[in-house]
């Protein structure tokens, strides 16, 4: 059943997943999945010397959670369905460990006492492929493996092409891609999406005092109803058509093999309807 992992608990989430990848890998376990997400908890409840606690009140620990859960799905459904090409069960861990530290970028260093992570919301996806890099690499990720990673998060950003992203396989390429579509559906088909979207207008608020600073425009909205009235003509017309042709599509894979319904997309075309009404 959709949504039936409690998001909020990241034991209840390495379950889910452990059970995901022992289905689509006939038993084998996640590895170092485990570490990465424990270290991940750690830093966002501030457990971590060198940073705050993930203060930004929309990007919190459940959204990481809930898009890991969501590309989990895609990747055990198009498993199920023999797509190609094939996803080793070393790249599938690494697509899970850059869903983790795909937000990584939000956390402030404990010397960033200035605002929230809020303020750098227009450069926190190349601040998390930096965080990514030097944390797999104390951990003894490899070079090919934290490429990999990188790349994979850089494909969570709306501006950037997967095309331009110097992936080494077709595989990693379609787990980029991937990643970007989970990031995009997860959040927007989450129950609690209409109620969170005031949290994210409280981070596009503080990020617009710094755009100047980071030398990069992001959105704007005059106010909450203007983000609540923007909203389902930003999935229409920007995130569905982004999925679509640069992301390739690979939102089909979320459809259920024995109902043929794509949850997903239906909980989240029940939110724009809900929204529009």
């Amino acid at each position: 059943m959709l949504f039936a992992v409690d998001t909020k608990s990241p034991a209840a989430v390495e379950n889910h997943l452990a059970l995901g990848f022992a289905e689509v890998f006939y038993g084998r376990d996640l590895g170092e999945v485990r570490p990465v997400l424990r270290r991940v908890v750690d830093a966002f409840a501030g457990r971590n010397p060198e940073f705050h606690a993930l203060d930004t009140p929309y990007h919190d620990l459940p959204h990481t959670l809930e898009v890991t859960v969501c590309l989990m799905t895609l990747i055990a459904r198009r498993s199920a369905l023999g797509g190609q090409p094939v996803c080793s069960e070393e790249s599938v861990r690494w697509a899970l460990v850059a869903s983790l530290l795909h937000d990584a970028g939000y956390l402030r260093a404990l010397e960033d006492t200035e605002g929230t992570g809020a303020k750098y919301t227009v450069i926190h996806v190349d601040r998390s492929s930096d965080l990514a890099g030097t944390l797999l690499r104390s951990m003894g990720f490899g070079d090919p493996a934290v490429r990999a990673i990188q790349g994979m998060i850089q494909c969570t950003a709306l501006g950037v092409k997967v095309s331009t992203v110097a992936f080494e396989t077709p595989e990693l390429a379609f787990l980029g891609r991937a990643l970007g579509t989970a990031d995009l559906v997860a959040q927007m088909a989450a129950p609690d999406y209409l109620d969170k979207l005031p949290l994210l207008f409280r981070e596009f608020a503080e990020s617009a005092q710094h755009q100047e600073r980071f030398g990069r425009k992001g959105q704007t909205f005059d106010s909450v109803e203007d983000l609540l009235a923007k909203t389902p003509g930003f999935w229409r017309f920007y995130a569905l058509p982004r999925m679509q042709s640069d992301l390739e599509g690979v939102h089909r894979f979320l459809e259920n093999p024995g109902t043929g319904r794509n949850e997903y997309l239906e909980a989240l075309e029940a939110n724009m309807a809900r929204l529009s009404a």
